[in-house]
Parts: C-alpha cells; structure tokens; sequence
C-alpha cells in the first residue's frame, strides 16, 4: 500500500521501517497520518517475516505532537468540547499500538520530538537519538498536561524528579542530556542515525521470533506487577516456549558449538 504522510520500507531482513513524511509540519500528526501510522502497524504486526520496527521522521524533526493549525481548526468547531479530546483521535491510539504490537519498536530521533512526539517515542521499547535531537515535554507551553502516555513513560524512565521537571517547566533537553538522565539509550552523530538504528534491529531480529515476542510482552507487563507476580508470568512465558523448535536448536547449537539456524516462517 502507498502511504500519503508515511514511508514503509524494509531496509533489513525481519526489519522494517517507518518514517513520519511530513517534513514540513515538523511531522506533526493529523487524522490521516494517525490513520497510515495505524493502518502500516497492524499490517506489520500480522506480517511474522518481520521482527524488528523502526520509527524516525523526515527532515530535521523526529515528530512534533499533534499539528497545531490541525488542531486550532478543531478548537474552532462550536461542537468540539461536546466531542472527544482531540488526542483520542489522533497521537493516543497510535502509541497505543506502539505498545501493544508484538515487535520491538527502536525511535530513531533525527530532531526535535516535543510534546505528543516525545511521549510517541517514549512508548517506543529502545531509542536513539542524534546528537542534534531535542526533546521536552512541551505541553505545559500550550496550557496541557501530557496527553499521550507521558506522565505514565516518563517517571519510569527518568524518575519521578526528573519527569516532573519536565512536564512543569516544559524545557528542551539536548541529546547529551537525554543520555545522562536515561531519557535515550545511545546518540550518535546524525549520519550515522539509520544505519545505527537498522543495525541494532538486525541484531534483534537474528534472534528467535516467539522469544522476542515474549520478551517485549514480560517487559512490559512487569512494569504492572510485583516481583512475585512478574515471576509467575515469567514462568509461564518460558513454560510456553519450552517446546518450540527455536529452542531445541538453540539448545543444540550450544551444544554443537555452533552458530543456531532459526526457522524463518514463510509470508
């Protein structure tokens, strides 16, 4: 399917990618880049050829939240405190499926992600940023609170402190600091963003589908449960794997002192 405000491409085996392709609104959201982003991400979900996803945006910003002209025109509708928030119908749902899709989701952040674009790249499983990225919980700026995900993100990332800090002065943190406060996992110089992020998926999606599929399901629903509980439901993700063909090779390519060839499934 051709896109109208995204790219899909597969720049990887098991690895697919996509970039937010409204360079000139910043890669700001509207309905129908909502309704691509969506449509694209269920599509790669169904597909188990593929493994692994990245996300960056074209031109010099990564995502900048909802369009603003977009969303002045729908607070300008006499019926719009009657109808649902405009989050609802845009950023909300797609960071839902973020997190609820069965890949692992790596941000390449190539530039400024603010606002409903931080908290989209905060629902993501990993991110890297380039050294000239900017990130900052803008909403406060706009007379908001953070709408997409990001008073649940990030205190879990960066700490109760640092997150409050954020969301009430709404400032800019540079790449360099993203890293220092665990906002990002690595940044490197702008050229080198894709290839990095590409690369970094490729590792993952060499490794066996139904273990990486269980992993992201047990890191996420960890953050919900007690030790004990996590435990439980660990035990139960293994007990599920015990007896697929991915890890009886595993087992015996380590035996075997060899490399393990993991069964691909078939498109």
């Amino acid at each position: 399917m051709t896109y109208q405000t995204i790219i899909l491409d597969r720049p990887a085996d098991g690895v697919a990618m996509i970039t937010l392709n409204r360079p000139e609104r910043g890669n700001g959201v509207v309905p129908e880049m909502a309704a691509d982003l969506i449509h694209a991400l269920n599509t790669l979900d169904a597909d188990l050829t593929v493994r692994v996803l990245v996300i960056t945006g074209a031109g010099k910003q990564f995502c900048a939240g909802a369009d603003l002209v977009e969303f002045k025109r729908y607070l300008e509708n006499d019926h719009a405190a009657a109808q649902e928030p405009y989050n609802a119908r845009v950023l909300f749902p797609v960071t839902q499926k973020v997190v609820a899709c069965r890949l692992p989701v790596i941000a390449a952040i190539n530039g400024g992600a603010t606002a409903g674009g931080l908290d989209f790249a905060l629902a993501c499983d990993i991110r890297i940023a380039s050294t000239v990225a900017k990130m900052g919980e803008t909403y406060i700026k706009l007379g908001l609170a953070p709408g997409n995900g990001g008073t649940y993100f990030l205190p879990r990332l960066v700490g109760s402190g640092m997150a409050a800090e954020m969301a009430l002065t709404g400032d800019i943190v540079g790449a360099q600091r993203a890293l220092e406060i665990g906002l990002v996992n690595q940044i490197v110089e702008p050229d080198a963003l894709i290839a990095t992020a590409v690369a970094l998926a490729a590792r993952i999606a060499e490794r066996p589908r139904l273990a990486i599929e269980a992993t992201k399901q047990q890191l996420r629903q960890s953050w919900h449960m007690d030790l004990q509980t996590s435990m439980n439901a660990s035990f139960w993700a293994v007990a599920a794997l015990t007896y697929s063909d991915d890890l009886r090779e595993g087992v015996n390519a380590g035996l075997e002192k060899r490399l393990p060839e993991y069964n691909r499934p078939k498109s």
